[in-house]
């Protein structure tokens, strides 16, 4: 059947008196005005002459424009076989020219001339269409008429309403869920203040202009009270407890492997750990060609293709056999993010007697080695300890140089060269414990990454460069924030983490929590990894404190020169020239705060005093081990 011969049903209501129906105000856009002026009561046709109500609908075969040009209007050709006439009355009389003739009890009219032709569209294909125009009397409405649909009809409305009862349930329930989470809603109005201006503001951003967001919240300051009880829920369960150490033995068994690669001993003159291993491979074997570094990031292939070229002639070579120099770091910038080890790192580098790793940040003690690459992408194979060991080859190979050229000049010279590594993860990152170690029965990880590098070099330096915490949650915040970065969304991010830390600390002891892999995960900021006391005091644990410079990035950032001395002293390196040191310290800041960061302005001021509030037993505790005030950032 083809769509020539369907019915094509208008059903137009005509209301009582002169008020024009709604029904007939949407049909007579789609009907033309011939037709439309004939249903217009005359009170309401305007600007024309009223005329009789009647109405004269003429369809017939509808033709087209030849194929290839534009549809033009078409009219009906030929008058229908029945014509109705609309009385003021509402009745219906059938007109003349019915085929089955006047019926009954009607009034016969006469029959339609096509004065009024109805004016069609049609695009493109020729239709057999037969339009019938049914007009109806207005009657009174009533859920009756639902009855009138078609069954297709009332099944697309009852899935419309089933469709919008599940968006609305969907939308209440996770209303509710917010409110579970937080335990007072955080609404927008008006904040009063500049958030600029506000004690305590970081030294270096209190000299960049103030910016005064779009849109405020005054609400922020009345919900305090509600932040600070958790606050004070959390501060009242801050216990600082000494871990267990494991012993020796259960290391090893946790990684056999490592401790079968690297030795006990290493060379006595050497100042960084090293050792000669034999290399069992020809001349034509490629050392990196299973190097996870090299294999899954693109980065760092033109490193290791440099490596590659120089790696056969640092090669030693004795009885017939070759030996290649191994070494690990003799000392370690392990923390904390986003509080300067960059700008310490590119400065130290500069130093002629330090060389670091050929990246700056392996993460192999905290991550590589567990296969974590990013924690949400789960869990890839296992960087094994040649693949972090391949990292240190350059500077191997000037150590290497340094002892042969020695030993022929003069037997028994020590290589001064320092090596050094720098992941801002190693002194707090240790959530990948869950996947690999036992789990304990409080909660808290049975080893630490200090436990395996004490392991092996229980005399390594460790330095520390930290900030206020409060800020560096901030940096840390713009920093790795994605969208919709704001002071208002780092405000609520930062009430939803005490809320989340709080119910952690309700169940488990503090390290539990500081060390939980899950609330980690669920934290929209890293809040934990401010908690400086805590990492710090599980270090001291295995090392001793005289093994720690620990620094702060407010100092470092008003005396860099002052800094830069206290590192060299620490490593006991050798004295610059005046023309090395103006470099190292002259030198522009490195991973600064973006422009685009910048122009969000600095946090609310409440989100300040709120966050202080929270850190401060904690920054206390880390002043008290230090025997520093500065290190409780009352002041900068």
């Amino acid at each position: 059947m083809t769509v020539g011969d369907h019915f094509l049903l208008l059903p137009v209501r005509a209301a009582p008196e002169n008020a024009l129906p709604h029904s007939l105000l949407r049909w007579r856009l789609l009907i033309f005005p011939s037709v439309a002026r004939a249903f217009t009561p005359p009170s309401l046709n305007t600007g024309r002459p009223s005329s009789p109500p009647v109405q004269r609908a003429c369809p017939g075969r509808l033709a087209h424009g030849s194929p290839g040009q534009p549809c033009k209007a078409i009219t009906m050709r030929r008058c229908i076989n029945c014509c109705i006439q609309l009385f003021p009355d509402d009745t219906r009389r059938q007109q003349a020219g019915c085929r089955a003739g006047p019926r009954p009890g009607r009034q016969e009219g006469p029959a339609c001339h096509g004065e009024d032709k109805i004016v069609f569209c049609v695009d493109g294909k020729q239709m057999n269409l037969l339009a019938v125009l049914e007009v109806r009397a207005e009657g009174s409405e009533s859920w009756g008429g639902l009855l009138r649909f078609r069954k297709g009809k009332r099944c697309s409305l009852v899935f419309g309403l089933i469709i919008m009862t599940l968006v609305m349930a969907s939308y209440i329930l996770s209303g509710a869920h917010q409110e579970l989470l937080i335990s007072s809603p955080f609404h927008y109005g008006p904040f009063p203040s500049n958030p600029g201006w506000m004690d305590g503001e970081n030294p270096v951003e209190a000299r960049e202009p103030h910016h005064q967001p779009s849109v405020n919240n005054i609400s922020y300051v009345k919900d305090y009270p509600s932040v600070k009880l958790i606050i004070s829920s959390i501060a009242a369960r801050i216990e600082f407890t000494t871990r267990q150490l494991p012993d020796t033995d259960d290391l090893k068994k946790q990684e056999s492997h490592m401790f079968s690669v690297i030795p006990n001993k290493f060379l006595p003159n050497s100042k960084s750990p090293c050792w000669y291993e034999e290399f069992t491979g020809r001349n034509t074997t490629d050392p990196y060609l299973t190097n996870s570094y090299a294999l899954y990031s693109k980065r760092f292939r033109s490193t290791f293709d440099a490596l590659r070229k120089a790696f056969w002639r640092h090669l030693s070579h004795a009885a017939g056999r070759h030996y290649r120099l191994r070494c690990l770091p003799g000392f370690y910038i392990i923390g904390q993010p986003k509080c300067g080890t960059t700008d310490l790192y590119d400065r130290l580098r500069l130093h002629p007697e330090v060389k670091f790793s050929a990246i700056k940040e392996p993460h192999w003690w905290t991550r590589k080695r567990f296969g974590i690459v990013r924690l949400r992408d789960g869990l890839r194979d296992r960087y094994p300890v040649e693949d972090y060991l391949d990292l240190f080859d350059l500077a191997a190979h000037q150590i290497h140089q340094g002892l042969q050229a020695g030993s022929a000049k003069e037997p028994g010279k020590t290589s001064r060269i320092m090596i050094g590594e720098a992941s801002a993860s190693t002194m707090w990152d240790n959530n990948a414990w869950t996947f690999f170690y036992d789990n304990s029965s409080d909660g808290e990880p049975p080893f630490l990454t200090q436990d395996f590098i004490h392991a092996f070099q229980p005399d390594a330096k460790l330095i520390v460069m930290l900030r206020d915490p409060v800020e560096r949650l901030y940096s840390d915040y713009l920093y790795f924030a994605s969208s919709n970065k704001s002071a208002d969304d780092f405000h609520d991010k930062v009430t939803e983490a005490l809320q989340l830390f709080e119910n952690c600390m309700l169940d488990y002891s503090l390290r539990a929590c500081v060390y939980n892999n899950t609330l980690s995960n669920a934290l929209p900021v890293r809040l934990q990894v401010g908690l400086y006391a805590v990492y710090l005091l599980d270090w001291l644990t295995v090392f001793r404190k005289e093994q720690f410079l620990v620094l702060r990035l407010e100092d470092h950032a008003s005396n860099v020169k002052h800094t830069m001395h206290r590192v060299f002293q620490f490593l006991s390196l050798g004295p610059l020239s005046e023309k090395q040191e103006a470099l190292m310290t002259k030198s522009p800041a490195s991973n600064a705060r973006r422009p685009e960061d910048r122009s969000l302005g600095p946090m609310w001021p409440v989100t300040q005093r709120i966050l202080r509030d929270f850190y401060e037993p904690f920054n206390a505790r880390l002043a008290q081990v230090l025997a520093d005030e500065a290190f409780t950032w009352k002041t900068t």
